[in-house]
């Protein structure tokens, strides 16, 4: 979580960058409250360099949290917009993917089908190889989102299980 302000994004990726580090995925959004923006950022590294990002980080003035999702249980999505042509032949294929992927269509002219998903990286991954053949015209990833899951109480699973006899 950052200061939601002019420069922060410049000055967190201009720690990545100048350290070496790779930036593999960035997303930055408003929270809840509009003066702080959450930012996801997917990056990778040995257990030192991981650690080394978090420290750094931290020591940034707009920086209010950092929480390494590696070390928690976590829940992630990214979503693709992907144009596909589509020739008459092609065309219940290209439906038949969709279907399968629980994707959407979300426009549709005579020579092409613009495609939504989200998913789990590697659903993405799936679907454009399967699309690949039909000839994929334009795609647009956003990148991972994700948000720490919360510790399930021992008291609330004890209930549940009670419930249930």
């Amino acid at each position: 979580t950052v200061e939601n302000k002019f420069g922060v994004l410049s000055r967190v990726a201009g720690l990545f960058s100048g350290r070496g580090f790779n930036i593999e995925s960035l997303s930055v959004a408003p929270t809840l409250d509009p003066s702080m923006s959450q930012m996801t950022i997917v990056t990778s590294g040995d257990e030192r360099i991981i650690e080394q990002i978090v420290k750094q980080l931290n020591k940034l003035i707009d920086v209010i949290k950092v929480v390494d999702l590696n070390e928690t249980e976590f829940v992630s999505r990214e979503t693709a917009i992907i144009k596909v042509h589509t020739k008459d032949v092609d065309r219940a294929e290209a439906l038949r993917i969709v279907d399968i992927f629980r994707a959407n269509v979300i426009d549709s002219t005579p020579t092409t089908y613009t495609i939504e998903v989200s998913g789990d990286p590697k659903k993405i991954e799936a679907i454009i190889n399967l699309l690949q053949p039909l000839g994929i015209k334009e795609l647009v990833r956003t990148g991972r989102v994700a948000v720490a899951r919360e510790p399930v109480r021992q008291a609330a699973v004890q209930a549940k299980k009670i419930a249930r006899e």
